[in-house]
């Protein structure tokens, strides 16, 4: 009877313990907090999954944490500039995708007197995207397109560390082997 006692006392200390220790998958709208690599390994692990229609977006630290299950938020914990480049980079790396790039217009009306820091923001940013190849639109129309579209389709927003109002980027994925002209051309 005390072994059977023993055994039992052994066996739900082995699933108490076994229970605490089981990690929590975190859902779609939880952030990850992870070190550098673990968010750069998580993008990279989307990037073949995602295509035409999809978005990634770069962000401040403001930006919500959205309860949207389409919408996956990572951390990167780096500078906005750093965010943007490895996001920019890895989009740039794939075979199928690439982007139609959108920030907020209200960027365009700070200066640096009242938004300190904004003038290296806009200079970085021209850097690592080239010139002419954004498009502003008002925050709030991109934010109802992005509410918009995550209800068919996946949507992954990097926050960095920056706190710069209005600095958000917007890359709406298309096909990079397939454009509307080579369409219009086939007759489709």
């Amino acid at each position: 009877m005390k072994r059977l006692f023993i055994l039992w006392s052994c066996a739900l200390c082995w699933l108490g313990l076994n229970g605490c220790s089981q990690q929590r998958t975190p859902s779609a709208a939880t952030p990850t907090t992870d070190t550098t690599a673990a968010w750069v390994t998580t993008l990279q692990e989307r990037l073949p999954l995602l295509g035409h229609r999809n978005w990634i977006v770069i962000t401040d630290m403001a930006y919500p944490l959205q309860a949207n299950p389409s919408i996956e938020t990572l951390y990167s914990g780096e500078s906005y500039e750093r965010t943007l480049a490895t996001v920019w980079e890895a989009v740039a790396r794939q075979p199928h995708i690439a982007a139609h790039v959108y920030q907020d217009l209200e960027s365009q009306r700070l200066t640096e007197a009242v938004c300190p820091g904004i003038e290296d923001y806009r200079s970085e940013t021209a850097r690592l995207l080239g010139q002419g190849t954004v498009s502003y639109r008002p925050h709030e129309e991109l934010i109802l397109h992005l509410d918009s579209v995550s209800r068919l389709y996946r949507v992954v927003i990097v926050k960095s560390r920056s706190t710069l109002p209005y600095t958000t980027t917007f890359l709406e994925l298309d096909c990079k082997y397939w454009n509307a002209a080579q369409a219009a051309a086939a007759g489709l």
